[in-house]
């Protein structure tokens, strides 16, 4: 029983870790040069984190509850979904400072009875009241499904029963809420602090977009011949 809720609590800690991976930190990098400040950069991070954890946690709870293991050409799949990912992030923040500078276009818009006006694309959805950001949630989506198979095989060979399993699994992406929130608060901050003019951030954006666009083809080359 010990062993099982200590089991279940390392993946906590592993899902922190795990949000500061290179692939994670690249995508969310492009992203986060739209937060204005850290609570901008913090909310940004953790909608990442969510997307992450709900499809870990519904891809990695089918697995478990079937006993399967993802194919290796799905799980290739899965990862060249991550490239193709790094890749258009990479080339839109190019774009956006090419184009839309440092702020943006403003746009009007409904939902429903509901009319408002902010800078820059924006798309979002409303949750109770609260606007839930899009492109970060659909980003940590893609990565999550592409980290499921490893991470319910290994709670599958380190726990006895289901509903530990499941329960590492949920941890591990609360962990990584966690986790992305801090490093996408910190890089809030210092984009705030650091460039605040609009010529610095637009070389911010140019630079991680070359990043990220250099990491996702990097990120392809070995999954290619596993398709």
């Amino acid at each position: 029983m010990l062993g099982s809720l200590g089991g279940i609590l390392l993946g906590l800690l592993l899902g922190l870790r795990h949000a500061f991976e290179p692939d994670h930190l690249t995508a969310v990098s492009t992203l986060v040069v739209e937060a204005r400040d850290v609570r901008g950069g913090i909310r940004l991070g953790a909608i990442w984190g969510i997307g992450h954890t709900v499809s870990l946690a519904v891809v990695g709870t089918l697995l478990l509850a079937t006993g399967s293991v993802l194919p290796e050409r799905a799980a290739a799949a899965f990862e060249l979904a991550v490239a193709a990912m790094l890749v258009l992030l990479g080339v839109r923040s190019v774009l956006h400072a090419i184009r839309e500078g440092d702020r943006g276009p403003v746009r009007r818009h409904h939902h429903g009875d509901d009319e408002h006006v902010h800078p820059g694309p924006g798309g979002h959805v409303h949750v109770a009241g609260r606007s839930l950001a899009l492109r970060p949630l659909a980003v940590g989506l893609v990565h999550g499904l592409a980290g499921s198979g490893a991470l319910a095989a290994l709670a599958f060979s380190e726990l006895p029963t289901l509903a530990a399993r499941v329960g590492y699994i949920v941890l591990f992406g609360l962990g990584s809420v966690g986790g992305m929130a801090i490093a996408s608060g910190l890089a809030g901050a210092s984009l705030h602090r650091f460039a605040g003019s609009g010529r610095r951030r637009r070389m911010f954006f140019v630079a991680t977009g070359l990043l990220s666009i250099g990491a996702g083809i990097a990120w392809a080359i070995p999954q290619l011949g596993m398709i």
